[in-house]
């Protein structure tokens, strides 16, 4: 499945509800499994962003989905990235023209 890593940012409400913050990312994992996919990995992180996700997602669409249902509830804002592993960089540099 492919990979995405998503950068998470509070938004005002979110950090007025920092304390409930463990709980949801149990929520958004099993969010993530109910639509086919995975989350891999999550780090809080000091910086420009809060949190980070790695996961996995059939499809892109399935994917955007995903992101979308977790910054509608409005604890975060989001930049998501589609990730290639070291086999599919791989392929795609060897399929160059």
């Amino acid at each position: 499945m492919p990979s995405y890593i998503t950068l998470w940012e509070y938004t005002h409400q979110g950090v007025e509800n920092i304390r409930e913050s463990p709980d949801r990312i149990d929520e958004i994992e099993e969010m993530f499994e109910e639509m086919g996919g995975e989350l891999q990995d999550f780090h809080m992180l000091m910086g420009q962003y809060d949190t980070i996700t790695i996961s996995e997602f059939p499809d892109g669409e399935t994917a955007a989905q995903a992101i979308l249902a977790v910054t509608e509830q409005g604890n975060v804002t989001s930049e998501t990235l589609k990730a290639f592993s070291r086999e599919a960089t791989r392929e795609l540099i060897d399929g160059l023209p």
